[in-house]
């Protein structure tokens, strides 16, 4: 009996760039780039303006910038990214209590264990309603694939890309994979792929040829077994819907090679820090705590020390992640930091009356160590005035940063819902201009939502502006 295509996969198009779209008027339907703009940043995402002159993410910032020069180049906002995620994810919840998040922008959804689908039609209406959902709720586009299984929905989300949604029908599953790359399939990354080139093998098909011998030959037992079977359309991974967390870190790459030892210092328990704040965030505790380096040369060191039972003791992880420290050669120069907690838990085995001490030398820890680390880190006093980034003025009301430097801030004033908005430059130190918090990007109206919901093929007009076009259903 052939399974119907009741696993939807949503894949949001170019999300962080297509989020900062819809909230600067001026930036839509233009090349935009997000990620670090350091000599070291990489391109988190492109718009697809920006992809067409080549710029893709995981590229390195100066390459992207030579393609693209007047391409519009942010910093991620991260807290807004996840605000929007999480308005998404709670409308793939609405769908099944199964739903497996990749990462702020991408899920799988059974569809079939929340009663929402159970054959092609049923599934096919569901995911236009969610598209439909997804626009009304946060003004963004958002790529669905519909298979019988999470290769093939992944596989369909890409060809609906972008603002689509496509069916991959049942029995129509071998014909689909047999002509695309072996780096289509789950586990073939460019290691596997290599190898399989250097055997004659380039497609899915050329895969089912050679045989499940052939492939155990040259991958191994289990790795071989499983790749024939993908090959064959067979993917029996469930959809989970929670996945343990087995750590929780932190780090950062610098701009320039930090030599001065102090400095490395004090960047560790800074990292500490944040990776504590991080930990409680989640509820959770650990007992091994995990030191990152990566040096000039680009080896990269890690160390670890196991405590006698978990913590979240900031002062703990501090003195921890410092003696790691002092067992690492960083002549030379460390071009990265990190600081991670593993061996999890939900409670901490520390004495209370200790613990309660412990938090009243915490918050002068912090305050001593945020008053000598913060200059370091921030050169100059325009570095808070990050581009992207939003700011409120006294007079002009709400903006976003273009640019600073030279003692100087120029600011875009506009909101999601307004015209593009004129520019203007302050000197960094005025009073009247300050950090502000994102705007959201659509209008909370009663009823949008179940309006969106009756309606699957009327979408409703978008603020993003970013072109995605109607909505596709392709067979």
């Amino acid at each position: 009996m052939r399974k119907a295509p009741t696993i939807l996969h949503l894949d949001m198009d170019a999300f962080y760039a297509s989020a900062e779209q819809a909230s600067k008027p001026s930036l839509r339907g233009k090349a935009v780039v997000v990620g670090g703009l350091g000599p070291r940043g990489v391109v988190a995402t492109a718009s697809y303006e920006a992809r067409v002159f080549g710029v893709h993410s995981a590229m390195p910032m100066g390459q992207a910038r030579r393609l693209a020069p007047n391409a519009a180049y942010l910093v991620p906002r991260f807290g807004f990214y996840k605000a929007i995620s999480e308005q998404v994810m709670r409308l793939l919840r609405e769908l099944s209590p199964l739903v497996e998040p990749l990462s702020l922008d991408e899920a799988f959804v059974d569809l079939e264990a929340g009663g929402t689908a159970w054959d092609e039609a049923s599934a096919r209406l569901a995911g236009a309603k969610l598209r439909a959902d997804i626009r009304a709720v946060t003004g963004l586009t958002g790529s669905v694939g519909l298979a019988a299984s999470k290769m093939l929905a992944k596989i369909a989300s890409e060809q609906a890309k972008p603002d689509g949604l496509v069916v991959i029908e049942p029995g129509t599953e071998r014909a689909l994979l047999g002509p695309m790359s072996v780096r289509i399939l789950p586990g073939v990354g460019p290691a596997t792929g290599d190898h399989l080139r250097r055997a004659g093998i380039h497609t899915v098909d050329e895969i089912v040829e050679a045989g499940e011998d052939e492939l155990v030959r040259l991958l191994g037992k289990a790795h071989g077994h499983g790749l024939y079977a993908m090959a064959l359309a067979y993917d029996e991974r469930p959809v989970v819907a929670e996945r343990e967390t087995k750590s929780v870190s932190v780090e950062d790459t610098y701009d320039v090679d930090i030599h001065d030892r102090v400095r490395v210092s004090l960047e560790v328990q800074r990292l500490a820090d944040r990776c504590v704040r991080r930990l409680r965030g989640a509820g959770l505790s650990g007992r091994t705590i995990v030191l990152k380096v990566r040096r000039y040369d680009f080896s990269t060191l890690t160390r670890s020390e196991t405590l006698r039972g978990p913590t979240d003791d900031p002062a703990v992880v501090r003195e921890a992640a410092l003696r790691l420290l002092e067992g690492v050669d960083s002549t030379g120069g460390v071009r990265l930091l990190g600081v991670g907690v593993s061996g999890l838990a939900d409670f901490t085995q520390e004495d209370l009356f200790a613990q309660a001490a412990g938090e009243r030398v915490e918050s002068v820890a912090e305050e001593e160590v945020d008053e000598v680390a913060v200059p370091e880190v921030t050169a100059a006093a325009e570095r808070r005035w990050v581009a992207g980034h939003d700011v409120r003025h006294a007079e002009y009301g709400h903006g976003w940063v273009q640019g600073s430097g030279l003692g100087r801030v120029t600011v875009r004033f506009e909101t999601p819902d307004s015209e593009p908005g004129r520019v203007r430059t302050f000197l960094v130190e005025d009073p009247a201009l300050e950090p502000a918090e994102p705007l959201p990007l659509t209008e909370e109206v009663p009823g949008a939502q179940a309006s969106a919901s009756s309606v699957p093929a009327s979408l409703p007009k978008s603020r993003s502006g970013n072109g995605g076009g109607a909505a596709t259903s392709r067979p």
